[in-house]
């Protein structure tokens, strides 16, 4: 009888392992994630600034495991591990394992602050995106019609918490809009009276990169009129106030979290198996410590035996699409009676777009930036994406916006509540 393998999330590492063990008659194959579709999550931040719509990033699961034999999709969020059973429960309802493996990614990491908590804006799905550019766009509208310059300045205002890669393109976007897109979409507005703020508790911004591409992503930021306050943390946010640590305070009704994730908690898993970022510790082949079936991938463990790594390897996509193809082999392996094995993480370099025409990239021997650094970041962030279709939507759309430097997908959608619906039901009745 084939093996069940339930993979829990459809990220870079669950679905690149299901796509390697799809069509082997030893396994049956079984992605569980809380949507029903496969997300890129390198261009949140265009969906949010309203540069690319969520569509040319995402990829139904159910159209992706078409012909393939022995994969099948459950639509279900996790509630918890049941490891003396081999089962785990949903949402909507249990499923049996032969071999679990845990691919859900992280969550943004508030640090326990119950304001920042309520009222910051976090970035990691599609509907944050979403909501982030119907905030934005709102907000522009109010600011408009505020009566006074500091209640203006209040609603346009965008504070940024995190000058990793997301907080950074997320900047540099918002600092492009607001030069080129703001005085023609808004020309009642008496001059720009929004800043653009990007806060950071390291000397530095994109701490993990090189020190040139440090000092290229602060000076192409800075130039762009991004206030860029470092060394800092955001403290708090009360009554659309940003509190420092410094003690400065900002004044702005849009604080956008992208200052650190924590893994996804998964209950049912002992303590002892739980690191450092709510991170579940394995070992080379990616198995979970004290489990001879369960095994964890991608951002969501922490695996310390890799000797360029030995505090474990970074929260990125090519780690988690690497440790997917690997463990597939090595469930083969298992299976076949064949030695595993142990994960050694390639190093292909990291990037990150600063604006239109700036990026920088770092190589294992190498630097580069500019122009054709900014190239070769929109060939890498096409090719990965799932279906031709959204490669080619997605390479029209971004040419399309870069030429015009105006898109057209400013559009505030706020679906209804069912309150609303009701409410209205009731009056046609009566």
């Amino acid at each position: 009888m084939p093996k069940k393998v339930v993979i829990v999330g459809g990220g870079f590492a669950g679905l690149n392992l299901a796509k390697k063990l799809s069509n082997n008659r030893h396994f049956e194959v079984t992605v569980v994630d809380i949507n029903n579709y496969h997300f890129f999550p390198p261009l949140l931040y265009q969906v949010s600034t309203a540069f690319i719509e969520a569509t040319n990033i995402c990829y139904p699961f159910r159209r992706l495991f078409q012909g393939r034999q022995n994969v099948r999709f459950y639509m279900g969020k996790l509630l918890r591990v049941i490891p003396e059973s081999n089962t785990i429960e949903t949402d909507n309802g249990s499923l049996s394992y032969d071999y679990l493996v845990l691919a859900m990614g992280t969550e943004t990491n508030f640090f326990g602050n119950e304001n920042v908590i309520r009222s910051a804006l976090p970035m990691k799905t599609v509907d944050e995106a979403l909501n982030v550019r119907n905030h934005i766009l709102l907000h522009a509208e109010e600011a408009i019609r505020a009566p006074s310059l500091p209640e203006k300045a209040r609603l346009a205002n965008i504070v940024i918490a995190g000058g990793g890669p997301t907080g950074v393109e997320m900047a540099g976007m918002l600092a492009e809009m607001s030069r080129n897109i703001v005085a023609k979409d808004y020309p009642e507005a008496a001059g720009n009276i929004a800043s653009i703020y990007l806060i950071d508790g390291a000397p530095t911004l994109l701490g993990p990169m090189s020190t040139k591409a440090q000092k290229e992503a602060y000076q192409v930021l800075n130039k762009l009129g991004v206030k860029i306050i470092l060394n800092t943390l955001v403290k708090d946010y009360v009554n659309d106030e940003v509190l420092l640590s410094n003690g400065e305070k900002l004044s702005s009704a849009t604080l956008i979290w992208a200052s650190g994730v924590v893994a996804r908690e998964v209950v049912g898993l002992p303590k002892e198996a739980i690191t450092r970022g709510r991170r579940i510790l394995v070992d080379e082949i990616n198995r979970v410590t004290g489990f001879t079936n369960i095994f964890a991938i991608g951002d969501q463990c922490a695996q310390t035996s890799d000797k360029d790594y030995p505090n474990g390897h970074p929260q990125l996509a090519q780690v988690a699409i690497q440790q997917g193809q690997l463990l597939a082999e090595n469930l083969e392996r298992l299976e076949e009676n064949k030695p595993v094995k142990a994960f050694r993480y390639n190093n292909k370099g990291s990037m990150a777009i600063i604006s239109k025409y700036k990026a920088v990239v770092d190589l294992p021997k190498g630097f580069f930036k500019g122009f054709f650094a900014w190239l070769v970041w929109l060939f890498i962030h096409i090719i990965p994406l799932v279906g031709f279709r959204n490669k080619l939507n997605l390479a029209y759309n971004w040419m399309w916006s870069f030429i015009t430097n105006d898109p057209t997908l400013r559009l505030i959608i706020r679906p209804g509540k069912k309150e609303n619906q009701s409410n209205k039901t009731a009056v046609v009745n009566s």
